[in-house]
């Protein structure tokens, strides 16, 4: 029977958290559904809790921010876990490795440079120090290092940003624009005449060259999509409520109608602006 103290002490902190998941990935009394898991298999769940944690802080909800990024370390100790399992590193390794990396990136708090520095200074410190740890490890070309992982417009941001940095980008916003033009026009063409992998392909252009236009403008694509998805998430809400008021449902109504309920709805929001 092993013993489960450290598990039930409310006080323990991370080592309590520890042996909870060793205690969920033991082979002989654990739980068989944590036992099945793999690293490809919780990556999912890894990438779902990271995105809640951002939902909860765009909801300005610090109560479930909490629970969310509990979740989200809860993420790391599952991965630890299976990689200890299999002989790879353990919890502590991730902690070391991080906390150098950490004290290595940042040599104006514990070093010996001078914290005397603007904020972008210190940015491109950061990303020199990034790139020199690229070459350390024989990452040698400008883009290797984005995580193949992200999410897709998350990953093409970052793709451009590097590119940008070697004098791979357009001179300004206005190039951007131009480009956009003549991608739309592209995808126009391509549904019209070509296939419908070639309108894919011609919609993803457009997409790529839209996150190069945040980026131009300093504004970050994925977390300008959040926010137009949970303003729609909101206003349809409310065109809801006002089908309801009337005894509708949106199955129940018109595109005429939904339509106008939605402009009550943008004017009300404009009004309390």
């Amino acid at each position: 029977m092993s013993d489960d103290s450290l598990i039930h002490d409310e006080t323990a902190g991370i080592e309590r958290l520890l042996k909870i998941m060793q205690r969920l990935r033991d082979p002989g009394t654990g739980c068989p559904w944590d036992i099945e898991q793999d690293f490809a298999t919780i990556a999912p769940y890894t990438i779902e809790e990271a995105y809640e944690v951002a939902d909860a802080i765009e909801r300005r909800s610090w109560s479930e921010l909490k629970g969310e990024l509990g979740d989200l370390l809860f993420q790391s100790v599952f991965h630890a876990q299976m990689a200890d399992e299999a002989g790879y590193f353990n919890f502590q390794d991730v902690v070391t490795t991080m906390s150098n990396k950490m004290v290595s990136r940042h040599p104006h708090v514990f070093g010996q440079e001078s914290r005397d520095k603007s904020v972008d200074q210190q940015a491109q410190d950061w990303e020199a120090i990034k790139a020199a740890e690229r070459a350390s490890k024989a990452q040698s070309g400008a883009l290797d290092g984005v995580a193949v992982g992200l999410p897709a417009l998350l990953r093409a941001y970052k793709l451009q940003k590097r590119a940008a940095r070697v004098g791979f980008d357009w001179p300004s916003a206005q190039n951007v624009l131009a480009k956009i033009a003549e991608e739309s026009a592209e995808l126009v063409e391509a549904r019209d005449e070509l296939t419908q992998n070639e309108v894919e392909e011609e919609f993803g252009d457009l997409l790529f060259v839209m996150a190069n236009l945040g980026r131009h403008l300093g504004v970050e694509p994925e977390a300008a999509l959040r926010q137009a998805n949970a303003k729609f998430t909101r206003r349809f809400k409310a065109v809801e409520d006002k089908l309801a008021a009337i005894g509708k449902r949106p199955e129940d109504s018109d595109l005429d109608e939904m339509d106008a309920f939605w402009n009550e709805v943008k004017d009300d929001e404009k009004s309390r602006v």
